[in-house]
This record gives structure tokens, C-alpha cells and sequence, in this order.
């Protein structure tokens, strides 16, 4: 009888070991619209979830630099399994935490404007910066940071701060790569029509719908959520003649992680097309492994910038901390 009983209690384990084998958990850090219900995390999660008889757990925090920041504290021990919206503006920093390990894909069909060749993050979307407005009330958007400093509409902007927020880093290096030495100037001339600086981008485009501000930092791609959720065509993005600064969201791999199998699984599947048309139509930006005909008319009415500015990665590490006190004197005074 206990032969019996020891048999059964031996046969039960090895099913709750191959149940919880089955059942892995995948831990993927991202920024908090990434994974909210209006963001493109629970399909993401339904989809890869269908195919991969484990759980994928979405950790939000409000920012990709506050996600960056979380993993420096944790350090090895992160709990992080996947690391989902750091951009290639962050992309040395985080590499310099030594916490990334390379991934285990072959990379082909990139539908980026750009090379890409990193063995260790892929990109799984893009964006171009750029000021969002309403056209039933601003007709004559404008083209320029020049016109904006200009300002003869008095017009109000709403922008996020460098230091928290990758949209707020992205503009400061949008204008750093205009305008090089002279971005001191242009910030300090800029400050007037300035209506606050926000930490994220959440409560800046939420200041701007309610009607607080004229113009918001965001994407040249925002107008398509309005179009195709709320079926809005007032909301468009003012096109710079100068050029726009490109943003290119990626995915890595924690190297501690126990499950390096299933996170390669998980970063092949956001290059699939349900994967990445999820993604446009949930975090409203291009997606990295997708021609643009694939997606809904809405994206083809944007407005399309002809120079995609950037600064290289390296670039950025070494001079960061410099261009922010620059931007932080300027606006300051």
C-alpha cells in the first residue's frame, strides 16, 4: 500500500514539474502605454500566449527611461526576463549595464528607413517626433522651430522632459541635430511659448486634448489613432521642412534570464505580421518588419518626412548629460 501510495505521490510531481514546465512565466518589462488596454500589450499577450503554453507578465513603469533606471537599481538581480521600448537613443546606456545578452535571430526584412545591425536589441517599430495640433483651430501650423520661436499665433506648446521621458530626449536631440551649438539659443528663444514640461508623454498629450495647449510633442504617426478609433480627422502633425528626428523602439534579453528559449520565441514573434500589426494599431507607430501597405489607409494620409535626422547612439552617451544642462539653463532663466 505505501509502495502504491509513494508511486502515485512520485507520478504527481513529475506532472505539476511538466505542468510548470509547460506553463513557463516570461517577465517583459515596457513603459505603461505599451502594455495598457488601449496599448498593444493584452493582444500581444492573447496572441503569443496562444502559441506558447506559457504566461507572458507585462512589468509597467511610466517611462522606457524608467524602465532603464529600474534596471540599473536591480541590477543582476532583475527578475526581468524580456526588456520591451528601450529606443536607439538609450540603446548604448543600456548596453553599458552589461545586463543584456545577445539574441539568437537572424534579422532579415526590416522595413526601417535605416541600416540596422545590432546583435543584441532588435527594432520592432518606429516613429518620427513631431508637434501635434488641431486643425479646427490652428490652420496655419508651423514648419519650422524657427516659426515656432516666432510664435505670431502666441501659441502655447506642451513638451516632456529630456530627463524622463524618450519623447522629451528625443526633441532636445531632434534639435541638437538642427542646430548643434546653437541649441542653447534656440531652447532659451523657444521657453516663451512653453506652457509646461511634463515627465512623460501621458500627461502631455492628455494636457492637449483637454485644450490647454496648441501644440504637443508626439508622433507624426498620433493623428492615426484619432482617425481610426475616434474617427477624427482634425488632429495632424505639423510637418518641418528641416526634417525629423527618428525614434527606433527595440527588444533585448536579459542575460540572467532562465528562459533565453522562449524570449528569442518572444522577440521573433514581434517581428511576425500579427505581431506587427498589433503593434501599429496599438502603439500607433510603423512597424520595423512591415510594409506600409499592410496597414490601414489612416497611415497613408500622414504626413511623410523626406529627412530623418538622428545622432549616433555613441554620440549620445558621451555628450548627454552636457546637452541636458543646456537645455535646463536655457529654460530655466
Amino acid at each position: 500500500m505505501k509502495l502504491k501510495s509513494l508511486f502515485h505521490l512520485f507520478i504527481f510531481t513529475l506532472s505539476c514539474s511538466a505542468l510548470a514546465d509547460e506553463n513557463q512565466i516570461l517577465n517583459v518589462y515596457t513603459y505603461d502605454s505599451f502594455s495598457s488596454e488601449w496599448g498593444p500589450g493584452p493582444k500581444l499577450k492573447e496572441q503569443f500566449e496562444s502559441q506558447c503554453q506559457c504566461e507572458l507578465n507585462f512589468v509597467a513603469l511610466d517611462d522606457a527611461l524608467a524602465v532603464l533606471g529600474r534596471l540599473k537599481l536591480e541590477a543582476d538581480d532583475t527578475p526581468a526576463d524580456v526588456v520591451v521600448g528601450l529606443d536607439m537613443n538609450t540603446l548604448a546606456v543600456a548596453k553599458q549595464t552589461g545586463l543584456f545578452t545577445p539574441h539568437e535571430l537572424t534579422i532579415t526584412d526590416l522595413t526601417l528607413p535605416m541600416s540596422w545591425q545590432d546583435e543584441v536589441f532588435i527594432p520592432f517599430d518606429y516613429g518620427y517626433f513631431a508637434f501635434i495640433y488641431d486643425a479646427d483651430k490652428l490652420t496655419s501650423p508651423p514648419q519650422s522651430f524657427e516659426s515656432l520661436i516666432e510664435n505670431q499665433q502666441n501659441l502655447k506648446l506642451v513638451i516632456q522632459d529630456p530627463r524622463s521621458s524618450t519623447p522629451g530626449l528625443g526633441l532636445m536631440l531632434w534639435i541638437k541635430s538642427l542646430y548643434a551649438d546653437r541649441a542653447g539659443e534656440l531652447w532659451k528663444n523657444l521657453s516663451p511659448s512653453i506652457l509646461t514640461i511634463t515627465p512623460g508623454w501621458s500627461e502631455a498629450y492628455g494636457l492637449f486634448l483637454k485644450g490647454e495647449a496648441d501644440m504637443v510633442l508626439s508622433y507624426t504617426t498620433s493623428p492615426a489613432y484619432h482617425m481610426i478609433v475616434e474617427a477624427k480627422q482634425n488632429y495632424k502633425a505639423a510637418e518641418f521642412k528641416q526634417g525629423h528626428y527618428i525614434q527606433i523602439e527595440t527588444a533585448g534579453i536579459i542575460k540572467h534570464t532562465k528562459n533565453k528559449q522562449l524570449a528569442n520565441e518572444f522577440l521573433s514573434f514581434l517581428l511576425s505580421k500579427e505581431a506587427q500589426l498589433s503593434i501599429a494599431t496599438g502603439n500607433w507607430m510603423y512597424p520595423a518588419a512591415l510594409n506600409r501597405d499592410n496597414l490601414p489607409q489612416a497611415f497613408a494620409e500622414l504626413i511623410n518626412p523626406q529627412t530623418t535626422l538622428y545622432i549616433d547612439p555613441d554620440e549620445i552617451v558621451k555628450y548627454k548629460s552636457k546637452w541636458t544642462q543646456e537645455f535646463i539653463n536655457a529654460v530655466s532663466n
